[in-house]
This record gives C-alpha cells, sequence and structure tokens, in this order.
C-alpha cells in the first residue's frame, strides 16, 4: 500500500536522509556531491511547484518534486526528480511516483513532462522511463562525470501528457 501525499514542514528531515546518500554518490544526480542539507532541502522542497513523498506502513519510502521546466514559452512542460529508498526499491515506488506526478502535472496544466538529464549509466530509470511511455528525444554526449564509469551520456527524456 503506497499512499502519496504533499510534502510537509515535518518530513525535511526524513527527505534529507533519502537525499543526502544519493546527492553524495554523485552517480545519478547533476547535483554537487558536497551540496549541504539547507541547500538540498531548498532545492528539492523550496524551489520546485509542489514537493510529494510516497508513505508504506513503514513510513516514507520515497519522495519527488514537480517544477516548470523552462519559464515564459516553455512554461507548459514541467520537470520532476524522484527518490525511493533503497530499501524499499523493487516495490513499485518510482513507478507509483511517477503516475502520480503526471496526474499532478495535468492539473497544474503542463502539456509535457521532461526529464532533462537521465544519465544512460542509469539503466533501471531508462527502462521505467520508457516503460511508463517516456521517449529519449535526445543524447548528450559525455555530458557526466560519473565517479566510477568516467563520461556517459545524458538522455533527454519526454513525454505529452
Amino acid at each position: 500500500m503506497i499512499t502519496i501525499r504533499p510534502a510537509v514542514a515535518e518530513d525535511r528531515s526524513r527527505i534529507w536522509d533519502l537525499l543526502e546518500p544519493v546527492f553524495r554518490a554523485g552517480d545519478t544526480y547533476a547535483v554537487d556531491p558536497r551540496i549541504s542539507r539547507d541547500d538540498a532541502i531548498g532545492y528539492w522542497l523550496d524551489a520546485p511547484r509542489a514537493t510529494y513523498v510516497a508513505e508504506t506502513p513503514d513510513g516514507i519510502v520515497g519522495t519527488y518534486y514537480i517544477k516548470t521546466n523552462q519559464p515564459g514559452g516553455g512554461d507548459h512542460v514541467c520537470n520532476c526528480g524522484y527518490i525511493v529508498d533503497p530499501a524499499a526499491r523493487g516495490q513499485g515506488i518510482a513507478q507509483a511516483m511517477c503516475a502520480h506526478s503526471q496526474d499532478q502535472a495535468r492539473g497544474f496544466g503542463y502539456r509535457a513532462m521532461q526529464f532533462n538529464f537521465v544519465l544512460s549509466s542509469n539503466a533501471g530509470a531508462v527502462r521505467l522511463w520508457q516503460r511508463l511511455g517516456f521517449a529519449i528525444v535526445g543524447t548528450i554526449p559525455a555530458a557526466f562525470r560519473h565517479p566510477a564509469l568516467g563520461l556517459v551520456d545524458a538522455h533527454v527524456m519526454h513525454k505529452t501528457l
């Protein structure tokens, strides 16, 4: 049983618990691995249009944000970021959050969703997004310095809502 709800101030510590190891690893998000807690929380909770958490009986096991991808003439396209607790992977959390985010995006008036920087080395994410209807519309060669793999490509993925 997965419940997805808007994040509230009391969730900040748990969200940081999810963000910190992912950001510190530096192998999936284009975020400085040395980012401070306050800056990471600002990036995930304060800058986006909305942030959500996914809960199971075990507590918060995932989080995602939704924001406008580009201002002005591009403000009808949104962008999202997702993180799932490693202990909860393989339980459909990311898929549930992605479906939820698309419903929320439509409700906000967005007409499309674009993921700007999905690393080719993150094969699980690429497969999941493709299974959920996202297409790779471009690939940026050697766009990311992966700490173990060296330079890896980044995909731009898109789905009309």
